[in-house]
């Protein structure tokens, strides 16, 4: 006979809440542990919830922020040439990248006490600062070519994208006027026809960008030999280095009669000189890495600048800092465009063909300049100065040739050092001088010892252009540059000597033009 379950197990059988004895047994009420699991997912449902609408807050922020940007920017289309067609579309985190970056001389927003002020404007101005720059699309070099503001190039008629008009085509034509003929599509496509390249962009800044950029990075460190006070520009500045932004960083950017030849080529070595502090700026402080930083400075270039369509979205932007953060400082290089005076003009220059035809097949070719060419040929070994001669001997006896050291270091030893090489090569008339710091070594002779002064440029690895002849210089003078400061041969640029430039990892110094 079945026993009768008792009345409890009757209802702890129909009871699915019931306790178990395990329950019982550690004094859990029947039911709690179901309701826990209830308050969990309560509390799970709030905890996405929050999360949730934080991320709706945040992508919200951030969507503001991109159409805050992108309201900043103003543009104007890409390509004005009447002949040439639209670039093709390009990735911008992926495909090699051209963007012509052009300076209007456009008083627009400046004070007026140096350059002029907004009534001394008329329409785009013409381009103060052209540098076409190119990133490579493995992400490993950066070049940025500058052009004079006086280079005579063909000029192709352009179409003003306002009145539609027809600008006519040149054959010669100063360059930075093409920026006149309708905006800055013209002067693309005046470059597009000088390098053979097709332009995927362009940025142009007036003169509130580099004021208001220079600040937002904190100033920038640049370099002079001698104190600078030019009272065209506004620049003032002590010998050595100093930290400028905004008015003075402008002025240093600006100036014709300060630097070099007292016209545009010295003006563009100070501007590439410029850019390649700013790139070692950037690259020390992570900005690049830095969000709020890199969006203080887009916002401070999107309120500053007139681009193409396509390069309106601030995405676009990004991506091209996103390509720059890696790139090698040794191999982000800024040349200028190799040049020759214009026979009819001496003041207007020309394209110097020969020149300038391997730099474009690099671009063309996606290739840095800072690296060997393939078929270069290897360098030649370094022969000490005093190791004896096994091939031709010196067309003069060294013992009657007075040598002058002119130490242009920064290593006060430099010339004692340099002295003892002479001296040991059988130079024995030399003595030494101190001098302002400068970048390359000469070698400058007076009348008559002109087969000293070759002798020494070979012995210190000194390219012919660099010999010079001065008829007030009595025997020979060895200007021992900042590419001789160590060793016993000249250390080659990594642009070699048909490129006028400078890496970003170089640090120059400007030389007074004298004026």
């Amino acid at each position: 006979m079945s026993r009768r379950p008792s009345p409890e197990g009757a209802d702890n059988a129909s009871d699915p809440f019931a306790a178990t004895p395990a329950e019982a047994v550690i004094g859990v009420a029947p039911g709690s542990r179901h309701l826990g699991r209830a308050r969990r997912f309560r509390g799970l449902k709030l905890t996405a919830i929050l999360m949730a609408s934080a991320i709706v807050a945040v992508v919200a922020f951030v969507g503001v922020q991109v159409l805050r940007l992108q309201s900043n920017v103003d543009t104007m289309p890409l390509n004005l040439g009447e002949n040439q067609g639209t670039a093709l579309p390009v990735d911008s985190s992926t495909d090699p990248l051209q963007i012509l970056i052009l300076g209007s001389d456009t008083r627009t927003g400046n004070s007026g006490e140096f350059f002029g002020s907004e009534e001394d404007s008329s329409g785009e101005g013409n381009s103060d600062v052209m540098m076409l720059a190119t990133l490579s699309a493995d992400r490993q070099n950066v070049t940025v070519v500058s052009f004079p503001r006086d280079l005579l190039v063909p000029v192709p008629g352009c179409v003003n994208p306002e009145s539609g008009n027809v600008s006519a085509a040149v054959d010669l034509g100063q360059l930075n006027e093409a920026l006149n003929e309708g905006g800055p599509g013209c002067t693309v496509a005046a470059i597009n026809n000088l390098t053979g390249l097709s332009i995927d962009h362009f940025m142009m800044a007036g003169f509130n960008a580099v004021s208001e950029l220079s600040s937002a990075v904190g100033g920038v460190d640049v370099c002079v030999e001698e104190p600078v006070d030019d009272e065209f520009s506004g620049l003032k500045l002590p010998a050595g280095t100093s930290e400028v932004e905004g008015d003075q960083a402008l002025a240093f950017l600006r100036t014709r009669h300060s630097f070099g030849d007292g016209g545009d080529i010295g003006r563009i070595a100070a501007q590439q000189s410029f850019m390649a502090s700013l790139a070692r700026k950037v690259r020390a402080e992570g900005t690049l890495t830095n969000l709020p930083k890199l969006y203080s400075i887009a916002d401070v270039i999107t309120r500053n600048l007139t681009v193409d369509d396509a390069l309106s979205q601030p995405t676009e932007i990004l991506k091209i800092a996103d390509r720059l953060k890696n790139v090698d400082l040794g191999n982000m290089a800024f040349v200028t465009v190799p040049t020759e005076p214009w026979v009819e003009d001496p003041n207007r220059l020309v394209l110097d063909e020969e020149a300038a035809a391997p730099l474009f097949d690099a671009l063309r070719e996606d290739r840095g300049i800072t690296e060997q060419s393939p078929d270069a040929a290897a360098p030649a070994p370094e022969v000490s100065p005093s190791a004896p001669e096994t091939t031709d001997a010196p067309a003069v006896d060294p013992a009657t040739v007075p040598v002058l050291v002119v130490n242009a270091t920064t290593n006060t030893e430099r010339s004692t050092e340099v002295r003892q090489l002479l001296l040991d090569a059988g130079y024995t008339q030399t003595d030494t001088f101190a001098s302002a710091p400068a970048e390359a070594t000469l070698v400058v002779f007076g009348a008559g010892y002109d087969g000293a002064a070759a002798d020494l440029a070979a012995r210190f690895g000194v390219p012919d252009t660099r010999v010079v002849f001065d008829e007030t210089v009595v025997g020979v003078q060895l200007q021992v540059g900042a590419d001789l400061a160590t060793g016993s041969a000249v250390v080659v640029p990594p642009l070699g000597d048909a490129l006028e430039g400078q890496t970003a990892d170089q640090i120059t110094c400007q030389a007074s033009s004298g004026l």
